[in-house]
């Protein structure tokens, strides 16, 4: 845990690790791990969410209260976006890096697997109020994660003033002009279109892939036992941007150990915010690009975050020297 010097003014600063759990009916862990159905679909997403390891109804909350709330999915392959109804949650950093403040999407806070978000949230209700938070993230599976409760003695009638932005990180600035380009597609899964890839150096067919328990790839090469060699080597100390393109009907979230980087592009159109990530979560046939600057020499993971797609065969390593 790393404190802040100059902390920003909340009344509360919390944490929910967000997690889901793929249960039975008595309650107990479904033992259904490993099937090719989530191998090639989107991951085991489970049928229970939990915050902070419980199930909880309601929150409680007080009018005038300011909350620093930093969210954190732990789950293996849900995707999050939360809508916090009646509230406008501001967003101040991202994977642990600050973002300049601002207002989070309308449609939800979304918070990919191994994502971190850090949320303002002046409470702004009227004793007795009750607001849910809904997860909206995959069309017609919406649900009400808990409700946002308010206690009768408000502890102030207006919101605080004070300002919300975090220091900023020392983090070296990538130069986009003077960057190397790498081209990276993630390709395979189910309705993927993927039908050769090279595994163990030699090419097989989609049908071999599937016996061996595999789906993915990435730049053509499915990922096999524990030792890879390099999907790219990059120059110490210059810029590098990886220019990534989803051929997949799927999400991925691409996670780079060891780095993080700023995220300038979506399908060709520049970021509002360059938010500085370490997980990009792209979305079925998007194309991002993301930039940073490669300080951190060694062997470094790149891999979907999904832990399903890393294991059947999206993952691959960069390397800095």
């Amino acid at each position: 845990i790393v404190e802040e010097r100059d902390p920003i003014r909340v009344d509360r600063d919390l944490t929910w690790v967000l997690d889901d759990w793929r249960l039975t009916r008595d309650a107990s862990i479904n033992g259904d791990f490993g099937n090719m159905h989530d191998i090639s679909h989107d991951g085991r997403i489970g049928n229970t969410v939990t915050i902070n390891g419980r199930i909880p109804e309601t929150f409680a909350v007080r009018r005038g209260e300011r909350i620093r709330l930093r969210l954190i999915n732990a789950a293996n392959a849900r995707n999050f976006a939360l809508r916090f109804r009646g509230h406008r949650p501001v967003v101040i950093a991202c994977d642990g890096q600050p973002v300049a403040p601002h207002d989070a999407p309308e449609d939800g806070v979304v918070v990919g697997p191994a994502m971190r978000v850090d949320l303002v949230l002046d409470m702004t209700g009227k004793p007795g109020d009750s607001a849910s938070v809904i997860d909206a993230f995959y069309e017609r599976r919406a649900y009400r994660l808990v409700d946002l409760v308010y206690e009768r003695d408000p502890l102030r009638e207006r919101p605080l003033e004070s300002p919300v932005a975090l220091a900023a990180n020392t983090m070296p600035e990538p130069d986009v002009e003077d960057a190397l380009r790498h081209d990276i597609v993630l390709g395979g899964g189910a309705m993927g279109g993927m039908r050769t890839a090279t595994m163990d150096g030699r090419p097989v067919d989609i049908r071999e892939m599937v016996h061996n328990g595999k789906a993915w790839a990435i730049n053509g090469v499915v990922a096999t036992g524990h030792v890879m060699e390099p999907l790219l080597t990059l120059q110490q100390d210059r810029t590098h941007v990886l220019a990534m393109h989803n051929d997949t009907p799927w999400h991925h979230p691409m996670h780079l150990h060891g780095h993080s980087f700023r995220v300038i592009s979506r399908n060709s159109q520049p970021t509002p915010h360059s938010e500085w990530q370490d997980t990009v979560l792209m979305y079925p046939r998007e194309r991002v690009e993301v930039a940073f600057v490669a300080d951190n020499p060694g062997d470094w993971m790149f891999h979907c975050h999904i832990l399903e797609h890393q294991a059947g065969g999206m993952t691959s390593v960069v390397r800095v020297a």
